[in-house]
């Protein structure tokens, strides 16, 4: 009995030993992270701008104060006409590459460090909360005719309108108006975020317990379920009424040659109209409604019926240029029917073409790292819009934007390095940020709309607009003076230490879509039938673009905000065109 007693105590004096043992090796190894930790956020400090480490403000450097870019402080204030007055003539000598560029721009200098930071934290403070407050589970009554739950596929959609999300505040109430007021009947909702569109339900019906998850923006009402949809059929926003203010004029075109081949839909009316037409496209739920008398075709931008080529207006019985082809439908064109039977008169119906609107992320992880790399307010969101559809994948971001994940950026949640994204979107332009890129797109639009663009983003959100008085107020210039140096440091950046690059140029694209977007899809290595970017075409607005009134009739820009752009905009044009790429559009100057 003594000698088991003997043989415990020494077994827990050794178990006490090893424990002791462990929690020291557990101390130490937390002091060894602390301190690697502290030794890289202070290395990252020195050499990037992703470090968050306080930097000291232009107002507390001293007078005499030299910057690494080479500028001198003067009365406590960098001496912006140094800077001016380096853009004026030619860069003495200096050749500007893809290996070297203005020693002032391309120095990380203080200014622009800081500037990104406050960039970077405004961005992180306009989105929204990820914490949903907790509601009590309500029965809500709903709008319209609940019709029941149904089956979805992501393949073969029960309806195949238009199709938009809200990860945050989707509601029942939003979709029907939603579709209501694209000319549909009925509304259908799905993983209580997708809201879909319709004319006629595709599916058949299922449990209704299957349909059990909540609208994020309505707890208590029910908003589909995993591939199941929650049909309702909406009311009528005006009721003994046709409204067609969504319906737009595209233009007089040339009848193709096989009309058979370019529409699937074609009937006869003795007596046709324009509405008549339309009505029967959007009650086929075809994007295109074309009136060549007496015929009414319905169908879709093809190969065979591009758009591209528009006729003169006096073929179709009006005066060229009676209206553009995005304006909405007015008396004094829809009144009349084309004169010509070689042409035909088209409309774009509320109907969105869904041939393109399937996303997913990539089947294997990609190897590669491609950029989407802009600077702030340069359309790096309508780009990815464009990208996701004519690709067919979700693009990614080095910033998760909640306000962007929430309307169906679906790959702004998912980690930038994961390889499932086609592309990453990156406003970063240090040599270390884009060496860690194995290509990139470089997307440069002008500065003066980049930079309004990037202050109704600060004063008003993604989709809204700065105030009269916030163009007025001393904040306006004090933007300019900092942000128009980062517009052109961020181009010459990546074209010095970018490894391979793709250059386009925002107002080319807006001009050549389908040329362009063709160029962008070859050189992420991505196969896409023309019938496939036809269709990108046709959506190319997307569900994210600010609307309502823009900006006043007044410039904004000083005559001597201009001369500080338009020397950026001359260094910028000379080094795209040493680097053997396209210069800047001619429309950037004079202003």
């Amino acid at each position: 009995m003594a000698k088991l007693f003997y043989r415990l105590q020494r077994f827990l004096r050794r178990t006490q030993f090893v424990f002791l043992f462990l929690a020291a090796a557990y101390l130490m190894a937390g002091s060894v992270v602390l301190l690697q930790r502290s030794g890289f956020a202070l290395q990252a400090g020195s050499r990037g701008t992703s470090s968050f480490l306080p930097v000291p403000s232009l107002g507390t450097l001293t007078k005499g104060a030299v910057l690494d870019s080479g500028m001198v402080v003067s009365g406590n204030k960098l001496d912006s006409q140094a800077l001016v007055s380096r853009l004026d003539g030619p860069l003495n000598g200096e050749v500007l590459g893809r290996r070297n560029g203005p020693r002032w721009l391309t120095s990380r200098n203080l200014e622009i460090r800081q500037l990104r930071r406050r960039w970077f934290h405004s961005l992180m403070t306009e989105q929204e909360p990820r914490v949903e407050r907790k509601v009590v589970k309500r029965k809500v009554k709903h709008k319209g005719t609940y019709v029941g739950c149904f089956l979805d596929d992501s393949k073969e959609r029960a309806l195949k309108g238009t199709v938009f999300y809200d990860f945050r505040k989707m509601t029942s109430s939003l979709c029907q108006d939603t579709c209501s007021e694209s000319g549909y009947l009925f509304a259908g909702l799905e993983y209580g975020a997708e809201c879909y569109c319709g004319n006629r339900i595709a599916a058949p019906k299922t449990r209704e317990e299957d349909c059990n998850l909540d609208c994020k923006g309505e707890k208590g009402s029910v908003c589909g379920g995993v591939g199941r949809l929650s049909v309702f059929k909406v009311e009528d926003l005006h009721p003994g009424t046709k409204t067609y203010r969504n319906v737009h004029y595209r233009g007089c075109f040339r009848r193709p040659k096989n009309s058979t081949a370019a529409f699937p839909v074609r009937a006869i009316q003795l007596n046709l109209t324009w509405e008549s037409c339309i009505d029967l496209c959007n009650d086929k739920e075809l994007p295109l409604a074309v009136l060549g008398r007496p015929e009414c075709y319905c169908g879709y931008t093809s190969t065979h019926f591009t758009l591209h080529e528009k006729a003169g207006e006096q073929h179709c019985g009006g005066t060229a240029n009676t209206s553009d082809v995005t304006s909405d439908v007015t008396s004094d064109v829809t009144t009349r029917l084309p004169g010509d039977e070689d042409y035909v008169m088209v409309y774009q119906t509320p109907v969105k073409d869904t041939r393109c609107t399937e996303r997913t992320f990539l089947p294997e992880k990609s190897q590669t790292l491609v950029a989407l790399s802009s600077f702030p307010g340069a359309g790096n969101t309508w780009v990815r819009h464009l990208i996701e559809l004519a690709t067919g994948y979700y693009t990614g971001s080095y910033y998760f934007d909640g306000t962007l994940y929430n309307k169906g950026f679906k790959g702004e949640k998912d980690y930038w390095k994961s390889g499932r994204t086609i592309c990453v979107k990156t406003h970063e332009s240090g040599k270390r940020e884009i060496e860690m890129y194995d290509s990139a797109i470089l997307l440069i639009r002008n500065p003066y709309n980049s930079l309004m663009a990037e202050f109704n983003r600060k004063c008003a959100g993604h989709l809204g607009y700065a105030s009269e008085q916030h163009w007025k107020s001393k904040e306006w210039p004090d933007f300019v003076s900092s942000y128009a140096s980062w517009w052109a440091s961020h181009v010459l950046d990546w074209m010095k230490f970018g490894r391979r690059l793709l250059v386009i140029h925002y107002e080319e694209l807006k001009r050549e879509l389908f040329p362009r977007l063709r160029g962008i899809v070859d050189f992420l290595n991505v196969t896409a039938s023309d019938e496939h970017l036809l269709c990108v075409e046709s959506n190319q607005d997307g569900n994210f673009k600010r609307t309502g009134a823009k900006l006043r009739d007044f410039d904004p820009f000083t005559a001597e905000m201009k001369s500080l752009i338009d020397g950026y905009i001359k260094t910028v044009d000379d080094a795209l065109r040493n680097s053997n790429f396209t210069g800047l559009p001619g429309e950037y100057v004079p202003r």
